[in-house]
């Protein structure tokens, strides 16, 4: 139960602590790691903070890209930061690439971890009970190839990075199916993937 300072506090002055984050735009409450951190830097510039490590006052949105839109729109992180805050000029697409190069350093660790294979037949070896954490496969690789690889198991799916960036993880030029094996570095790639799909579509231009 919130003390009697607390409850007085507005959304964007809640302490940051415990396991939920209150997003500046919806006022929901979201879990730590599925939100999106930001803070303000030197020069009172904003910067995306995607590992959510960075010392300063956090400021928190959904992962939607609707949303970051809207804080943009309506000035939301000069009024939470109490002061004038510099946006980077593209800040959907630098949040984008953020999220991204986590995803291909999250699966490079796992590749050299032993726990994570490429391939569509290698890979397809690790479709098996209590082998296959999380399926990875490429964003432009085809929607049936994809299905077919599946072959309809019921098994957690990311669709976020393409052919060409997965391929470089794995040391080819270009790679659809990746299997990552049941763990920590599968449900950190899970969550990452959930974020950057959430920020991936743009509504207000289609992209």
């Amino acid at each position: 139960m919130a003390t009697p300072v607390e409850a007085d506090l507005l959304p964007e002055d809640e302490p940051e602590r415990g396991p939920l984050r209150r997003c500046l735009v919806t006022r929901e409450e979201i879990p730590r790691e599925e939100g999106l951190r930001f803070v303000v830097g030197p020069e009172r510039r904003l910067v995306f903070d995607a590992a959510a490590t960075l010392p300063g006052r956090g400021l928190w949105l959904s992962a939607r890209a609707d949303v970051l839109h809207q804080a943009i729109r309506r000035g939301v992180f000069a009024r939470a930061a109490k002061g004038q805050v510099v946006l980077p000029p593209d800040l959907l697409a630098e949040v984008r690439a953020a999220l991204s190069r986590r995803i291909a350093e999250q699966l490079g660790l796992a590749r050299r971890g032993g726990v994570a294979i490429s391939g569509f037949e290698k890979a397809r070896e690790w479709l098996q009970p209590g082998k296959a954490g999380l399926v990875v496969q490429a964003a432009d690789g085809s929607p049936e190839e994809r299905a077919r690889f599946l072959g309809g198991r019921n098994i957690p799916v990311a669709v976020v990075l393409n052919a060409a960036a997965l391929g470089k993880i794995f040391g080819r030029e270009h790679t659809v199916h990746v299997v990552v094996a049941p763990g920590r570095l599968a449900r950190m790639i899970e969550i990452e993937a959930r974020r950057l799909q959430g920020v991936a579509v743009d509504e207000a231009s289609g992209q």
